[in-house]
Formats: C-alpha cells, structure tokens, sequence
C-alpha cells in the first residue's frame, strides 16, 4: 500500500483530513482493545523473540530478522522465522521450500529471508510457532507479530525508522500508527532506531518518547561497496515503506541518479514496467537498480537484467541485544 500524504505531517501539527478522522481512530483503537481481551494467548514450546514495530509500512523489521538470524545460528542456535506471509495465498503452517514456492505462494519478505534460515508461514502465528518447535527450532523469531495477541511473546524488539518516525502520531486511520506510541513502546524490551547518526539525533528530539525504553541504533550498510563507482548513472526503484531511504543510500554510494521510481510496498511488478524503466535506463547509459526485496517481485524472465543492492543492519552495540537472547533462552 501507498501510505496517504496526511499520515506524514508533522507531529502537533495534523492536517484538516487526519483532524476528521481521528473519531475512526478512537474506534480502531476500541476494536483492537476488544480483539485483545477476547484472544487466548498460547505459550510456545520454544522462546519467542518478537521484531515488530508500531506503524503500518516498513520500519527495518525484515533487515532486523535476517540479521539475528545470522548471529542465531552463528552461535549454533536453532533459529526459525514465523511470518504472516503477507501477499501470500498459503495460510500455513508451511515451511518456506525456495525451490518449490513462488511469490504468490509465500509473499516477498519469506522469500527474502529463507534465504538466510528456516522460515514458515502462518497466519495463525501460534500454530506457525508449534510448527517449528516440532521442526526442531530451538527459538523462534516472530517477524512482525507485534500486535498479535494469540501468541505469548518471551521478548519484543520494536523497531523505528528515525526518518520516518511514527508519522504525524496519530493512529490509523488518522495517522499510520497501529496503536498509541506510550502503549506500544511501554511494551516494548528493546527498541532498535535505525538510520544514519543525523536521522536519528533528529528522531529523539522529536519524538521524546524514544528516550525511556532501551534503545540500541543502527544502521543500514550496503554489502556491495564497489558496485557503483563514484558518478556511475543510476536508475533507481524501489517499492517498499520509504523508497526515499533507498534513492539516498545510493546517492551516498556516489551514484549519480538521472532517474528514479516510487512504487507502493509490496508492489508486484508487471513485465511492461520493468522494460519500460529498462528503456528508460539504456537512454541515458544507467544501470537500473532496486532492493532485495524489490527483486523477489520481479518477473523472473528479467531478473537478471536488474541489478540488486544488498545491505545489512548493523546496530552499534550488540550487547543490549544478545543480553535479552541470553535472558529468554535461560528460561
């Protein structure tokens, strides 16, 4: 989805459209309180290690995952990943098979992260956790779960986007929150705000909030620093939460970007429109260039003719991080 311009106003200052919508608001709010209250929690047979976040589009969740799920299984852990498979036409419980599931089968963000691990898709994320327990999964990372009252959490890992923050702070429809910034971060073991060292200076100024949890920041590092040599013509786009983030890290590679193109996330592209931009990139001598996660949603016919930028989340201390790992598989 394409998040509407009245969700990214600044905080204090929301527009006529959110103003009208804030009643909506409250009772999003009263549905998911009644939603809670009704769930039966179930205890997993195995830790549960929650990376969520409190706004509807992308935050770093899935960047967050791959991430402990290389120092996981470093560490000789067995690690699995539950996701809701979103976009996906399977409810689950199924165990991700990259030879065998395709896009529609599983969504993008699955297919991105079997890459790394073990990962199942579950719409019932309880079920999708005994799943893996009975796998062998020794811990399970829920990937965005955050909100999901059917399932007892050991640990919680909101992440913050410091550009993005939590939009004009009002809850959706209104704003892009999926509940009150108090409620969710009070909630929350650890909160992770990723972006560069300005971004999220800026970030705790304005949302204060962010200073009483945890907090570990981090950034995203791109894994090919020599794909795009300084002044190298780049086509760039991108389909995710903030396609901005992505246009600016290869700015700040050195590409010169003589063309860029904003789709919404999840956005599953059409062979037309990948020729289109092709075209558009061999005119002024450009390679074209998108995501990982863009790539997943590519025809698979054209592929290869798009080149894909990997990067890695790096927080700045792992410490924080392992301590609640250590603390959760200790129970």
């Amino acid at each position: 989805m394409r998040a509407p311009a009245h969700w990214s106003t600044a905080p204090g200052r929301p527009g006529l459209l959110a103003r009208a919508l804030t009643p909506l608001s409250w009772l999003w709010q009263a549905g998911a309180c009644v939603r809670d209250r009704r769930a039966k929690a179930e205890i997993a047979p195995v830790p549960v290690l929650c990376i969520g976040n409190l706004i509807a589009g992308g935050s770093g969740k899935t960047p967050m995952v791959a991430a402990l799920l290389r120092r996981l299984q470093a560490a000789d852990h067995d690690v699995h990943v539950v996701s809701r498979g979103y976009g996906g036409r399977i409810a689950g419980p199924h165990k991700v098979d990259l030879t065998r599931n395709k896009l529609a089968d599983v969504g993008d963000e699955p297919l991105l992260l079997a890459a790394h691990g073990p990962v199942w898709i579950a719409k019932d994320r309880a079920a999708g956790a005994r799943a893996a327990a009975a796998d062998g999964a020794g811990l399970v990372l829920l990937d965005d779960g955050f909100q999901y009252p059917g399932l007892v959490k050991d640990a919680a890992i909101v992440m913050v986007d410091a550009v993005a923050g939590f939009g004009n702070g009002r809850v959706i429809p209104a704003g892009p929150l999926r509940e009150p910034v108090a409620a969710g971060l009070k909630r929350a073991d650890l909160v992770v705000l990723l972006g560069q060292p300005d971004d999220r200076a800026r970030a705790r100024q304005i949302w204060p909030e962010l200073n009483g949890p945890p907090l570990v920041e981090a950034q995203l590092v791109p894994m090919a620093a020599g794909m795009v040599v300084e002044g190298d013509p780049v086509f760039a786009f991108a389909g995710i939460g903030y396609p901005q983030k992505f246009f600016a890290t290869l700015q700040a590679m050195g590409a010169d970007l003589v063309g860029t193109r904003s789709f919404p996330d999840h956005h599953v592209y059409a062979p037309k429109m990948i020729r289109r931009m092709m075209a558009e990139a061999h005119a002024q001598n450009a390679m074209l260039v998108t995501t990982e996660k863009d790539a997943v949603r590519l025809p698979a016919q054209l592929r290869r003719e798009v080149v894909s930028l990997q990067v890695r989340l790096e927080p700045e201390d792992w410490g924080p991080i392992d301590a609640i790992i250590g603390r959760i598989l200790a129970k």
